[in-house]
């Protein structure tokens, strides 16, 4: 994949580079020092993602997203966590902050690289996951109250229903979001995330126990203490999709 970094700091352009060095699969076509100066190489390299500052002298990195007619995939890297919930208005695939930490930076390349090898077996079968589909790799910002996380979705066990909203259960978190279970269906990665139920979507790498439920039914134990009922009707697919 070919990389644009943009950053006015030198040194920071420096690092980044030396820190992608291992990654065969970025292929750094330029810098930009500016806002102005990334527009015109973004024109004329049509790099496939870009590693933006967001506080530069003149246009900030949001402004120059903006000013764009084509956006390539961005991650933004920044000595700021205030900008979180903003960069990811903007779809930002992910959010570095400075100094940026080498095990991270990997996740990021390793998250990205699988989401390009989807998107290239999806051009010649029409087995593979489309983009937009999240997979456990993929890292999420989810705010509640005044409470924000990055959440790697391999480290949630259960999505639950309330309403028109969705708890999340992680760790020991479990905040509330302004989402459907349905929506989240169809963005969650199936061979990771099952639909069990009308109100619970639970991930498979998180079963402890299976037992035999009411009615035909299962009753599925999580690692972290949760229990959830699968549907008959969902029992059924349950059984197919673990099976050899």
């Amino acid at each position: 994949m070919k990389a644009l970094i943009i950053d006015d700091e030198r040194l920071a352009r420096v690092e980044l580079r030396r820190l992608l060095t291992p990654y065969k699969e970025v292929d750094i076509v330029g810098e930009a020092v500016n806002a102005d100066d990334a527009k015109e190489k973004i024109e004329e390299l049509k790099p496939d993602l870009i590693f933006l500052d967001i506080q530069m002298p003149g246009k900030t990195g949001f402004e120059l997203l903006e000013e764009l007619d084509g956006v390539p995939d961005v991650i933004f890297t920044t000595a700021y966590d205030e900008y979180a919930l903003k960069a990811f208005e903007y779809n930002a695939m992910d959010y570095l902050l400075k100094p940026i930490e080498p095990k991270r930076l990997e996740d990021t390349i390793r998250k990205i690289s699988l989401r390009y090898k989807n998107e290239s077996e999806a051009a010649g079968t029409d087995s593979s996951l489309p983009s937009s589909v999240l997979t456990e790799l993929d890292q999420v910002f989810v705010k509640d109250g005044e409470k924000c996380w990055f959440v790697k979705l391999i480290n949630v066990r259960l999505f639950e229903s309330e309403g028109n909203y969705v708890r999340i259960f992680f760790d020991e978190n479990k905040p509330l979001i302004l989402r459907t279970l349905n929506y989240l269906e169809e963005r969650l990665d199936p061979k990771t995330f099952f639909r069990a139920s009308r109100k619970h979507i639970i991930n498979l790498k998180w079963i402890d126990n299976i037992e035999p439920w009411l009615n035909g039914g299962l009753l599925v134990k999580l690692k972290g203490g949760n229990k959830v009922e699968v549907s008959r009707r969902q029992a059924v697919k349950f059984k197919e999709k673990l099976s050899l």
